[in-house]
């Protein structure tokens, strides 16, 4: 399930959400010539990226942080900054730009948190914004169940778009990282899975208070669990069909 798309542009420009795309690419780029030397850039994520044995220890606690801005590829940082693109204008524009940075950082340091208490012996450096942007998400599934978004299925050579409200792809998406958390050990690397949990709880908790603010259920009846501006409508997605040659 690839998501590329909301039906819901923000009300006004998400400048912090651009901001942060920014910094992520711009970060990723300073140290795009390491890949190039793997003893270097283990080096360099042993210096920055988080690392659970260390906090574990009473060191390395910058790591919550820098880690939120290290990517481990090209792959890596385009899917989160995609997720962020498209979750993160609506949240910011309930928010606010300051609440939101805020919100943001919070959930990345509380992601990471998680992350070294289910594995706190764990000598592998951890890096990724995804557990920020998992709170993100977490936010929004509350805010905006049924906003809609748009889903690049691909199952093998089946490749379809699909239409669906926020809560199926966000539950769907937390899910997997429940269950790949129960059965990967996190100490091996790999996906921070308990992470993306976390971060994505964490989000919800606090969202929470912004739902109060906005009037709780009474803004849900008032948005009708949409973003509260026009739904944006574009043309069907088409996705060509490849015929196997006989």
């Amino acid at each position: 399930m690839f998501p590329f798309r909301d039906h819901n542009p923000s009300g006004r420009t998400p400048y912090v959400t651009y901001a942060l795309i920014a910094v992520n690419i711009a970060v990723f780029l300073s140290y795009w010539h390491l890949f190039a030397d793997p003893r270097a850039l283990a080096v360099f994520y042993s210096e920055h990226a988080l690392i659970p044995a260390a906090v574990s220890a009473g060191q390395g606690f910058e790591g919550l942080f820098s880690a939120m801005f290290l990517h481990g590829g090209l792959m890596h940082l385009g899917g989160n900054m995609l997720f962020l693109w498209i979750f993160g204008d609506n949240m910011e524009d309930e928010m606010g730009h300051i609440g939101f940075l805020g919100f943001y950082l919070m959930a990345g340091v509380l992601a990471g948190l998680v992350h070294v208490a289910f594995a706190p012996g764990s000598a592998v450096p951890t890096v990724g914004a995804s557990g920020a942007i998992a709170g993100v998400m977490g936010g929004y599934l509350l805010l905006f169940p049924k906003a809609r978004v748009d889903v690049l299925i691909i199952i093998v050579v089946f490749f379809r778009v699909f239409t669906m409200p926020a809560w199926i792809l966000l539950l769907v998406w937390f899910a997997l990282q429940f269950f790949g958390g129960l059965s990967a050990d996190p100490n091996t690397g790999g996906v921070a899975y308990w992470a993306h949990a976390g971060g994505f709880v964490a989000g919800l908790v606090m969202t929470w208070p912004v739902f109060l603010r906005l009037g709780g259920s009474a803004f849900w009846r008032r948005t009708g669990f949409h973003p509260p501006h026009p739904e944006t409508r574009y043309a069907p997605s088409r996705i060509p069909t490849i015929r196997r040659r006989k």
